[in-house]
């Protein structure tokens, strides 16, 4: 172990709080259902969760610039997701639990940006791609394993006790921070972020929002100025496709674990099918960047929308008729195919094509836009789920999120930027 950071060990020390990570969100949902609340209550915590998240993005994104001090931040995080943590033990009620899951969603992503930064700044420009993919492994094989936790622990053990151990690795991770990390001697400011590729795709990974200045109105309407006209507006058509697709994963994504509950299924097949999910998601991710190599960014981000649309229509019509072990089983199929190696592809893709669009100047404002955009979708998607699954039934609102993934498609395919093939999600180092 190298105790002062200079390594790569201290990547490893990401793997404890992602297993604490993984669960939360259906913990959090199928918690909410113990609670005797319904899918509009689920719909009203989701967005909350991501409410809060679009001014976390920005308070700890200028924190970080200002204190400059990565590992206090990233242990003070862990600490504080500990915490909350443990408070879920002694929350019984809806609105407690909305509190806390808000709580959650403001201090789990303060560590997302130092980390990234320390990456950078801790290893040789040679080593960068290496270390980012050690890290998003890391984070990955955490996430699952704590998918994998609540498979076990949900039908033999209170659902609510789940929050102990995950405390405890909360916990675990801020004891490796403070042991293998130091800061770095040499500080990078975070517009580092958006000069390297590999840095900017797996910071958005992490967070889909990088806010390094707060957007104005003109801003906004700098960026879509132009949208009217055919030589000038694949720019402002790839955003709002982007918008259109983080609505509709928000409309989806909210009413999933409801729906599984309601068609009968217990809280471990629940668990399992987003287990299942995130396992091949992991492993996608690991073999996307040769597939887009062979494709245009806007082949590749099209056929990831196309497939993630056609799961998710289907999965709306098994939710008219299907319940039981017939809805596990489609689920078990067409949700990996979708939040899997559907999400993995387009996530690839668009995240370059966002990347080539910032350019040198008015990079800082562009991304504010950007980042409001997905932050806005996704609160707005995960609002409108709830009540449509609630007074429509959940294949309505899995339907409609087909049409938004296909309109997103739609959008792409006539977007007039990214047909360039792809160089590599990360660049190859020298």
């Amino acid at each position: 172990m190298n105790p002062r950071g200079k390594g790569v060990d201290w990547v490893y020390s990401v793997l404890p709080i992602n297993i604490a990570l993984g669960p939360i969100g259906t913990f959090v949902q199928l918690y909410l259902l113990e609670l005797h609340g319904t899918v509009i209550d689920i719909g009203l915590a989701v967005t909350l969760f991501n409410a809060v998240s679009i001014p976390a993005a920005i308070i700890w994104g200028f924190a970080t610039d200002k204190s400059h001090r990565r590992k206090a931040i990233i242990v003070a995080s862990y600490l504080a997701v500990a915490g909350i943590l443990i408070l879920f033990l002694f929350t019984r009620t809806i609105y407690g639990v909305d509190l806390l899951y808000a709580g959650f969603s403001l201090v789990s992503s303060a560590a997302a940006t130092p980390l990234n930064l320390l990456i950078m700044e801790t290893q040789p420009k040679s080593r960068w791609t290496s270390t980012f993919a050690l890290f998003q492994m890391a984070s990955g094989i955490g996430i699952t394993v704590g998918l994998l936790l609540g498979v076990v622990w949900a039908d033999f053990l209170p659902l609510q006790l789940i929050a102990v151990p995950l405390a405890v690795l909360s916990i675990a991770s801020a004891v490796l921070s403070v042991l293998w990390i130091a800061d770095p001697a040499f500080i990078f400011e975070r517009e580092m972020m958006v000069m390297v590729r590999h840095s900017f795709y797996e910071r958005l990974l992490t967070l889909p929002m990088l806010f390094l200045k707060i957007p104005r109105i003109f801003d906004f309407r700098r960026v879509f100025k132009g949208l009217n006209n055919e030589l000038t507006r694949g720019t402002q058509v790839l955003y709002l496709s982007i918008f259109a697709f983080y609505t509709a994963s928000g409309i989806f994504n909210t009413s999933l674990v409801p729906s599984l509950y309601k068609a009968s299924l217990s809280k471990s097949e629940i668990f399992l099918v987003s287990l299942v999910a995130m396992t091949v998601q992991t492993i996608a991710f690991h073999y996307t960047a040769p597939y887009i190599e062979k494709r245009s960014l806007k082949q590749a981000a099209f056929g990831g929308l196309v497939l993630r649309s056609l799961c998710y229509a289907i999965i709306g019509v098994a939710a008219y008729f299907a319940t039981g072990f017939l809805y596990l089983g489609i689920n078990l199929i067409l949700y990996p195919l979708a939040a899997g190696i559907a999400y993995a592809v387009y996530y690839a893709a668009s995240s370059i094509m966002i990347f080539n669009t910032l350019g040198h100047s008015n990079q800082g404002s562009t991304l504010g836009v950007y980042s409001a955009l997905v932050g806005f979708a996704t609160t707005l998607g995960s609002l409108i789920s709830g009540f449509t699954s609630f007074y429509f039934g959940y294949y309505v609102t899995f339907i409609i999120a087909a049409i938004g993934l296909a309109t997103a498609a739609a959008l792409t395919s006539s977007a007039s930027i990214g047909g360039v093939r792809n160089e590599g999600i990360y660049e190859r180092s020298r």
